[in-house]
């Protein structure tokens, strides 16, 4: 990431502090959610009883850091294999689409993104983290999904 970059990131967590927010429900369950940018949709499947169907449920909000973090705990988490991506995507940023290009393309030499649309794609996971997560994880695009029922028929079908 460039200065000016980390600079405007820096002036955007003071201004506009947004909380970095994950929830836990069946630890056995293989399934997690992504719901990028839709917090209400974060909260509505976090107070649902689809909690006892998912492993998680989480926001994807940057196309680096954000995904570094994904990678990280899926692959030291045994269980989960499948990421249903939905909600809003990140206007400007586009991480839900960086993660699916990431799991199309993989990584280049410097960590970037192959095929990412977003600005800032590069990872400081290492090429083998990335080739472990891909081999592991199915990503399910639902990107523009925010029906709370139709999540759930998803997760219901997909559990089934």
């Amino acid at each position: 990431m460039n200065i000016i970059g980390n600079i405007f990131g820096e002036v955007c967590k003071t201004i506009f502090p947004i909380p970095e927010e994950i929830y836990f429900g069946n630890s056995k369950s293989s399934i997690s959610i992504c719901t990028l940018s839709s917090i209400h949709l974060l909260k509505d499947i976090s107070n649902s009883e689809l909690m006892n169907n998912i492993a998680l449920v989480g926001r994807l909000l940057s196309e680096n850091k954000g995904i570094d973090s994904i990678i990280h705990y899926v692959n030291s988490n045994p269980t989960v294999k499948i990421i249903l991506l939905c909600g809003k995507e990140v206007l400007g940023h586009k991480p839900g689409y960086s993660l699916l290009a990431l799991c199309k393309n993989g990584i280049d030499s410097t960590g970037r993104i192959i095929n990412s649309s977003s600005p800032d794609p590069v990872l400081n996971v290492s090429l083998n983290e990335v080739k472990k997560f891909r081999s592991k994880v199915r990503i399910i695009n639902k990107i523009g999904v925010t029906d709370l029922r139709e999540i759930i028929n998803l997760v219901q079908s997909i559990k089934d």
